[in-house]
């Protein structure tokens, strides 16, 4: 959270457009936050993009749009909500089509717990950065806890659900053990 992923995402389908070539966006159905099929940042920037559900087959929605116009790279919002079979999917797009696909989410949950496609893009990605903000205390944030209503950490819950900066806070793996939330407990 925080970390400026959909950002860099943007920042990436701008500079393909700068070279005249075209990119398709995917973000997760389930998070509307921004709008329904919209990738937004916190610094104001936006883009409409294809929304993708659970049971959506990622390689026919490229594909199909690729035979109407020339895709040149795919971008993936939220890619933590993808399935492992999505992301097996996105990597025949890249093998078989020869389309680059970069993805951009969550590695783990609020219990770290990894999202399950996160587990899958770790094991079969041809190439991982890290995109970092951080904790509090200056340290890099790898954790993000959920808060409740009144700001308090929640331990227990389903594993997915959508919020920005009211429902959760980056933080570094010490604090997110102690659950210590800075200036904020």
């Amino acid at each position: 959270m925080n970390a400026g992923k959909s950002t860099v995402l943007l920042q990436a389908s701008y500079n393909y457009h700068e070279q005249g070539m075209a990119t398709y966006l995917l973000t997760a159905r389930l998070d509307d936050r921004a709008g329904s099929g919209v990738i937004a940042s916190r610094i104001g920037i936006a883009a409409d993009a294809e929304k993708f559900g659970e049971a959506d087959n990622l390689k026919d929605m490229i594909t199909r749009q690729h035979s109407i116009k020339t895709i040149d790279c795919v971008l993936v919002d939220e890619a933590q909500f993808l399935s492992p079979e999505q992301v097996w999917q996105l990597s025949e797009v890249s093998d078989d089509l020869g389309i680059p696909v970069m993805c951009y989410g969550l590695r783990t949950d609020f219990q770290g717990k990894l999202f399950p496609g996160s587990a899958t893009l770790l094991s079969i990605a041809d190439d991982l950065r890290e995109i970092r903000t951080i904790c509090w205390c200056g340290k890099k944030a790898i954790m993000v806890v959920r808060l409740d209503g009144s700001g308090r950490p929640v331990e227990d819950g389903d594993q997915v659900e959508i919020g920005g900066n009211d429902k959760y806070l980056s933080l570094c793996r010490k604090h997110w053990r102690e659950r210590n939330l800075g200036s904020s407990s």
